[in-house]
């Protein structure tokens, strides 16, 4: 079994970070409204995930895209390209 650390982002711009073992049905519980702290800013698109072999890895990474130096990292290289 894979585990995915996982950015969604809305059509603001918004970004969530979150973990999961099953990406369809995390991006639908989003959408649905199921998950309180994304909720109100529905809907989403996952922009960017990464699959680990162990929960482990991807909570670590997780932790890190939420980090100071993870935010930097994660606006330069994993932010999708705004269309001009």
């Amino acid at each position: 079994m894979w585990h995915y650390t996982y950015i969604l982002e809305n059509q603001k711009g918004y970004q969530y970070i979150g973990l999961t073992d099953d990406l369809d049905d995390r991006l639908m519980r989003h959408n649905r409204g199921e998950i309180s702290s994304t909720a109100k800013y529905r809907p989403w698109q996952i922009v960017n995930f990464t699959a680990f072999p162990t929960r482990e890895l991807a909570s670590t990474y997780e932790k890190y895209l939420k980090s100071g130096s993870g935010t930097t990292f994660r606006h330069k290289h994993l932010a999708p390209k705004k269309l001009v």
